[in-house]
């Protein structure tokens, strides 16, 4: 098997301001794609559609993947419905998150523009682009990226985060190799015509376990993090699998572009199954987030006087002590975060307890919790789950039917709008998954939800008017995932 390494050349920042790929791009510096900062994006149109993966890999239905396109203009007739399906040529890959082929990290660049969205399988390997531009509505698929060339020319599978970057080349971070192995996990190349050029990392320099990443290149750094081997976690979780290190807790720091391997921080046992990270919008931070599934911390991760970089807890999900469910004490599982595009409010979810919280950050190493709202769970009222008091009391929490509804399993991917105003939630997390902690989803299909935000005193509300049930779709019950607007959204686009 052959191994290619390629480098990328990247914009780079001087004095304030985005140097991309040539002297055009220097002088039209408004004519790319996206928005020139993350503040100006606040002010781009309220979005009308939401693009969202959807899967029946694992559900039993002998159906493919597909993407669908869900209305989300309030004044549309569709309000608040799937208009659009676009399924995928094959069985069994398990859609699950997405990327552009370019976004507001190439806005310095008149050539560019965000047209493909870029679906990695996580389970076939397959990277699936589509075309958005031609019909918005109505997506269409435009390349399939093949398993066995990315494995001949990397040795590389189980791809999973998709970012552009300046330079026109994709970036996508795979799990393991062919046969799960964690140890054959990287970076995938991609040029800016999904042809595979290589790994971006250099070689000896792969991260012990791979998941999500995101890049500051004001501040020269790609940070990744830790799920597992594919080995373990596509099975269903075993916490055993956890002590006998089959899944992360560290974070990898990387020299942007170069990729080479600076730092590896242990986030010891505060920090076990990091999954997404985010820096701060703003380019010129030097700190950011990382949400700990297992652990159910929010880490800071923040550059020191010397350079290196170093982490603390900032924010606890304290277990809870409960009956009936398979452990005596049951974590939240943050298996989702964001951060508004103006880096004054965080919002992450806790899957198994089943609420949706908002924190100030304008403090990062201080966030206040300032909304708080259940919507699923295992511990629901008429759950046979409950939580036990010190005083040996029991309680459930209230979640909320819409539309005649029960609300189903727990909160899991989020996605806010531009202004920061409504937070949409779906809530599958891994059809193997899901089977095994919420296998009333497999059976009635996910739903999607929208969350009216205050971004001025703080707080949360369901807003009852929405409610997107993909239990009802045409071919069974689908299990809906990662949300996009075709604008692009504040976690997708980068800002350099």
């Amino acid at each position: 098997m052959a191994t290619d390494v390629s480098a990328v050349q990247h914009g780079r920042v001087v004095e304030g301001k985005s140097q991309g790929n040539g002297d055009a791009a220097a002088s039209c510096c408004k004519t790319g794609p996206g928005y020139a900062t993350p503040l100006q994006a606040m002010s781009g149109p309220r979005e009308q559609i939401l693009y969202v993966t959807a899967v029946y890999s694992g559900t039993g239905i002998q159906k493919p993947d597909y993407l669908a396109t869900v209305d989300v203009d309030s004044n549309s007739p569709t309000y608040s419905k799937v208009i659009h399906r676009l399924p995928v040529p094959n069985l069994g890959d398990e859609l699950h998150h997405s990327g552009w082929n370019s976004c507001s990290s190439c806005h310095g660049d008149p050539s560019a523009q965000r047209r493909f969205l870029v679906l990695p399988a996580l389970v076939s390997s397959r990277i699936y682009v589509i075309d958005t531009k031609t019909d918005p509505k109505a997506p269409s698929l435009h390349k399939v990226v093949d398993p066995e060339d990315i494995v001949q020319k990397t040795g590389l599978a189980y791809p999973h985060t998709s970012h552009c970057l300046a330079s026109g080349d994709l970036l996508v971070s795979c799990l393991g190799d062919k046969d799960g192995n964690a140890a054959g996990n990287g970076f995938l190349l991609l040029d800016s015509e999904f042809n595979v050029k290589g790994r971006w990392e250099k070689p000896g320099h792969s991260p012990l376990f791979g998941y999500d990443f995101w890049y500051q290149p004001r501040h020269k750094t790609m940070i990744s993090t830790s799920w597992g081997a594919p080995a373990a976690f596509t099975k269903g979780f075993n916490l055993q699998h956890v002590f006998d290190g089959l899944y992360g807790r560290h974070l990898h720091v990387y020299s942007w572009p170069e990729g080479e391997l600076k730092q590896t921080l242990d986030l010891g046992n505060t920090g076990l199954l990091p999954l997404e990270i985010r820096f701060l919008h703003d380019p010129s931070k030097d700190t950011g987030f990382v949400g700990c599934a297992l652990s159910s911390n929010m880490v800071r991760f923040f550059k020191t006087e010397d350079g290196s970089w170093s982490h603390e807890v900032v924010i606890s999900v304290e277990p809870l002590k409960v009956q009936n469910w398979i452990l005596p004490e049951m974590p939240g599982l943050i298996t989702d975060f964001l951060i508004s595009l103006d880096d004054r409010f965080l919002y992450f979810v806790n899957w198994l307890h089943g609420d949706v919280r908002q924190y100030n950050i304008e403090d990062p190493k201080n966030p206040k919790l300032t909304g708080q709202v259940w919507v699923g769970g295992l511990i629901q009222k008429g759950s046979p789950v409950v939580v036990e008091a010190e005083d040996g009391t029991t309680k459930q929490f209230d979640v909320p039917e819409i539309q005649g509804e029960k609300l189903r399993g727990g909160p899991q991917m989020i996605q806010l709008s531009l202004d920061g105003k409504r937070l949409y939630v779906t809530n599958s997390l891994f059809s193997t998954w899901d089977r095994q902690f919420y296998p009333d989803l497999l059976e009635k299909g996910s739903h999607m939800l929208q969350l009216d935000v205050d971004t001025e005193k703080g707080g949360l509300a369901l807003n009852t008017k929405f409610f997107v049930d993909f239990g009802a779709e045409p071919d069974g019950p689908s299990l809906a995932h990662e949300m996009r607007y075709p604008g692009g959204d504040c976690t997708s686009d980068i800002w350099i």
